[in-house]
């Protein structure tokens, strides 16, 4: 079975990355995962509790600070503010000792004691790493503070430790930041349902509660479950449902989702779905599942830092060999090859890569896009092509009536009140469209005989009515009225296009992103659409498989495609796209679970929303790299040739490492509706 714990308290990712090896390695336990960024340990077991208590032995041994827990209940407040207080005291201390005359035992034990309280955690994991056969950045900062002991740079070996404490300090900070905006959606799950049974008002699970049930929602709670307003009216607050700011306004007959809050009123609900294929549920799910599909660069960063580190030692080694053939000076020699420690730290790579994706998936995640793995958020960043199904994604799928044509002697709202007297009982959408479209109430029919493939016939008057068709040369969308076998109107209807479908694709055009109407309608309502949108490669009366094969030629051109779509005969194409963009509110459980990118409130604006997001993290992620990479090598050379110190080298490891960070938090606050000046 798979087990998922909570686990606090790991203050670097390669801690992270070497206790998941160590965990791999127990008896009973397979796949384990730990996901420094989110605090989280997926594992798999037969027998889970006995693989657990392994497990927290293990974590105990190696990484003592860090706490598992099945719950959200441990705060790592008190263990930063104890380390602060340790950093302050061991800083503290070490000024005293430079500055003021002390008799050399007095000068050592505090030497010693500031030296333990800066980085005492830091030395006891390199030991206990090391027994395991791990050598990480640990290793490195211990033998560059002892290094710099024995030969007598006393100065530099405190500031070594405080300055790589310190750093670590600020990067908890950072990661904290970044993780608040996972936990805030976290906090969207509702905790109570108000299950409503013979009038009376019952607090239970929102798991107990069953598809056409009744439930009450008060101002200030979170909407539990889907369903359709029944009772009440409201403004209802979904800002972290779909990063829409500004309230909405629901009343009896709309449809509510989940995660919602209700500002003001009193809401009944006929639910429409349980809880676990409600909006929130399976938001929640893929934010939780997110982090497992990492992208290409990220892999290739956590596989080269598991053999870093030691290649550093063994390239210090060489450094310190060939400075001391060099310069035959013992001392000159070990000096760089500390130096040459320090800066070589992989801390910049190992934690600024993971953290801008991740902060990538926070900003989606807020702008109501739902990207299931940092692999997808790369592959958004490259699309070239982006291909979309008409109905439910460019169009809402709900029809309104376009025109009515009346014949002479009757007027349109006649012809309007007519044909929904013979619609008022259908299901079909056409139907419902005429209906909500005439003013007149309604009246009951007689003799009412629905004709298969053709319409609806009744008796009103001593009259008899047909509405339908009586010829197959009419649009599908065309629906005619007959009095006594004698036409007396027609009706045209039209799917209704999403007031922001024309941004959509002019916004992706803009971005370089060509754009494609897939549709299996006739080529006269697809040539409707893609004109109002200003889509120019259209194809029409496609089946299932013709909009397959057509993704597949695409990507056999070398064109990264991307394909939105909302039903279950989409699930195929969005499979075979490299990224799948479905609906979240409308869109079916197939086509959501084939997707890459959820669209949570079926905006098909937020894709042109998704391809900048990703852009923006992926230049990030280069930035970083770039920088790291550029900074370590230039002081690495510098420091070989004895032309900087170690202090140099320190600010060179956690100075970029700091600057990384905060370059990888942009991609969090980054807005992706800011129009350029």
């Amino acid at each position: 079975m798979k087990i998922k714990v909570k686990l606090t308290g790991l203050d670097c990712p390669n801690c992270a990355r070497n206790l998941q090896n160590e965990i791999n390695k127990l008896e009973g336990v397979k796949n384990a995962q730990i996901d420094f960024v989110k605090s989280s340990l997926i594992f798999e077991a037969d027998d889970g509790d006995l693989a657990l208590q392994k497990i927290k032995n293990l974590t105990h041994e190696l990484e003592p600070q860090a706490v598992i827990t099945e719950s959200e209940t441990h705060k790592p407040n008190k263990r930063f503010v104890l380390d602060l207080v340790l950093l302050v005291v061991g800083i503290s201390i070490g000024v005293f000792i430079f500055f003021c005359p002390l008799n050399v035992y007095v000068y050592w034990s505090l030497y010693v004691l500031a030296c333990l309280l800066l980085g005492y955690k830091t030395y006891i994991k390199a030991v206990r790493l090391l027994f395991k056969g791990v050598i990480n950045e640990n290793l490195l900062i211990t033998i560059s503070v002892v290094g710099a002991s024995i030969i007598s740079e006393h100065m530099e070996g405190l500031m070594v430790i405080a300055l790589y404490s310190i750093g670590k300090l600020f990067e908890n900070l950072a990661v904290s930041k970044s993780r608040k905006s996972i936990e805030k959606l976290a906090r969207m799950q509702p905790e109570y349902a108000n299950l409503l049974v013979r009038g009376k008002e019952h607090r239970v699970s929102p798991e107990q509660v069953k598809v056409g049930s009744k439930i009450v929602v008060h101002a200030g709670e979170k909407v539990p479950i889907d369903g359709v307003i029944v009772s009440g009216s409201s403004m209802l607050d979904n800002q972290s449902l779909t990063g829409e700011s500004v309230p909405v306004s629901k009343r009896v007959g709309d449809e509510i989702l989940s995660g919602g809050i209700v500002l003001d009123g009193t809401l009944e609900i006929k639910t429409t779905s349980e809880y676990k294929d409600s909006a929130i549920s399976k938001i929640m799910d893929l934010v939780e599942n997110a982090s497992e599909n990492k992208s290409k660069t990220e892999t290739i960063i956590s596989k080269i830092t598991r053999w870093y580190t030691l290649g550093v030692v063994l390239l210090a080694v060489a450094v310190w060999a060939i400075v001391w053939a060099v310069t035959a000076n013992l001392q000159t020699a070990f000096y760089r090859g500390l130096i040459f420690l320090v800066v070589s730290c992989p801390c910049a790579f190992a934690i600024s890569v993971p953290l801008s994706y991740f902060s990538g998936l926070g900003n989606a995640s807020k702008n109501g896009v739902l990207i299931k793995g940092s692999n997808y958020l790369d592959a958004c960043a490259g699309l070239k092509l982006v291909a979309f199904d008409k109905t439910g994604t460019l169009t809402t799928g709900e029809f309104e009536v376009k025109s009515v044509k009346a014949e002479k002697g009757f007027k349109k709202a006649e012809i309007l009140y007519y044909a929904a007297l013979g619609e008022q009982n259908s299901l079909h959408p056409l139907a419902k469209a005429i209906v909500r479209a005439n003013k007149k109430k309604l009246v009951a029919v007689k003799n009412v005989r629905e004709i298969a493939g053709k319409g609806v016939e009744y008796s009103l008057n001593s009259s008899k009515y047909f509405v339908g068709r009586q010829t197959s040369d009419l649009k599908a969308t065309m629906v005619q009225v007959f009095k006594d076998n004698t036409l007396i109107g027609t009706i045209e209807l039209a799917d209704t296009i999403k007031p922001t479908a024309a941004t959509a694709c002019t916004e992706l055009k803009n971005l370089g992103v060509d754009v494609a109407l897939l549709s299996g309608d006739n080529a006269d309502i697809v040539k409707s659409v893609a004109s109002e949108v200003g889509i120019a490669n259209i194809h029409s009366n496609l089946l299932p498989d013709d909009k397959y094969n057509y993704l597949t030629a695409s990507k056999n051109a070398k064109t990264r495609v991307g394909y939105v779509g909302d039903g279950i005969n989409d699930a195929p194409s969005l499979a075979v796209a490299d990224v799948g963009f479905s609906m979240g509110i409308n869109g079916a459980p197939a086509s959501i679970e084939a997707s890459d990118v959820v669209i949570v409130d079926d905006n098909p604006q937020k894709i042109a929303s998704a391809v900048k997001i990703s852009r923006y993290t992926r230049k990030i992620v280069w930035q970083n790299i770039i920088l790291s990479a550029a900074i370590k090598i230039t002081f690495l050379t510098l420091g070989a040739f004895g032309v900087t110190g170690m202090l140099a080298a320190v600010f060179a490891d956690m100075g970029v490492t700091l600057l990384a960070v905060l370059n990888s938090l942009r991609a969090l606050h980054y807005n992706p509706n800011k129009k350029k000046k």
